[in-house]
């Protein structure tokens, strides 16, 4: 390099210092491109990775988007049902459990009535707690083509302590009770049973002393073949505010964060049924709709009767609003009628019988 040449360059100092500060935009734009490639990829790899491992977040069909449409006429009527029957159910009786032995034996009698005013028979099973009994109600609609093969629909119509209950969980026994209504001329090819259970909430809840364990165990004992078992719990609370909606951390990132939309809930060994019911209901209703099949130790999977049906061997699913993910009144007081969005509920449950129907009939190979 000749002496002019070098005198024309720049001092080595200067040159480093100008790359520096042409440098750091640089780096800048390219650590927010790696950032938002993170951002996209890593949803994408961790989906595999719980794909691996049996756990299902990506569901068939597309979930409902855009304004409800108006009620329909008999969604109307179920509209009216649940005001009537949440209001006798969670006024008039109010808390009802073993603490409040009077009212869980009148909230009994009433929802027997409900069931037995279909025209079915409703069958007792009585268990003892304490030197207590204790009642689950049983109404069965025999199958027509294939009897042997049982779904079950069921709801816990006991309240923890402290509350009234109307969304956990009387928004799940009235929709039973409407469910139980309309399909009370139905002739399924499978058994068909709408079955209230006892002492779900705590202290006994995950006990012997549940009620749908003590009713899942007598249906093993039997060795009968319950095909499906859908867990009704907690399902009348929306809400269309952005942040409304949590969840467990491991499945946050898939899911949407407004809680708008019911849900179908159940463990890796369910994930069949998962499916085909969060399939059926994206076909018939026009309602949002998400799904999950995950391990049943998550927060929340296992928090309701369907828990007690896994317990047996049996697949089942929770249909829900997600309740204390979401329900800012759960398991207090203020867990009133009030609070309870019965003109959506109508229209869940609406989806739900189709979704009841499709299962109780399946498709012939």
């Amino acid at each position: 390099m000749s002496q002019a040449e070098s005198s024309a360059d720049p001092p080595a100092g200067a040159a480093r210092a100008r790359r520096r500060r042409v440098g750091w935009p640089g780096w800048l734009a390219v650590a927010a491109v790696l950032a938002l490639l993170a951002w996209w990829i890593a949803p994408q790899l961790w989906a595999q990775i719980l794909a691996a491992k049996g756990v299902t977040v990506k569901m068939p069909g597309e979930s409902f988007h855009g304004p409800l449409p108006p009620l329909t006429a008999d969604q109307q009527a179920m509209q009216k049902e649940f005001d009537r029957d949440l209001a006798r159910l969670c006024v008039q009786i109010g808390e009802r459990n073993l603490r409040h032995a009077a009212a869980y034996a009148q909230a009994t009698e009433f929802v027997e009535q409900q069931l037995k005013a279909t025209g079915h028979d409703v069958t007792r099973q009585v268990f003892d707690v304490k030197g207590r009994p204790c009642v689950n109600l049983e109404l069965e609609i025999t199958g027509n083509r294939q009897p042997a093969e049982i779904v079950v629909v069921g709801a816990h119509y006991d309240s923890a302590q402290g509350t009234p209950a109307a969304n956990d969980n009387g928004s799940g026994v009235v929709a039973l009770l409407a469910l139980a209504r309309r399909l009370k001329d139905h002739k399924p090819a499978r058994t068909l049973r709408l079955v209230a259970f006892a002492n779900e909430e705590p202290p006994y809840f995950q006990t012997d002393a549940m009620g749908s364990l003590v009713y899942a165990k007598q249906c093993q004992a039997k060795k009968e073949k319950i095909v499906a078992m859908l867990s009704l719990e907690t399902m009348g609370y929306f809400s269309d505010a952005a942040d409304s909606q949590k969840y467990p951390a491991q499945v946050s990132q898939f899911y949407p964060n407004t809680g708008n939309f019911i849900a179908f809930v159940g463990n890796i060994e369910s994930r069949s049924l998962v499916e085909h019911t969060v399939a059926t209901f994206r076909q018939q209703a026009k309602f949002p709709c998400e799904g999950g099949a995950m391990p049943g130790y998550l927060d929340g999977v296992g928090w309701s009767d369907h828990w007690s049906f896994w317990q047996c061997g049996y697949p089942g699913v929770m249909v829900t609003d997600t309740a204390l993910f979401r329900y800012p009144h759960y398991h207090k007081a203020t867990d009133t009628p009030d609070k309870v969005d019965t003109g959506r509920l109508a229209r869940v449950v609406s989806g739900l019988q189709s979704v009841i129907v499709d299962l109780a009939n399946p498709r012939r190979p």
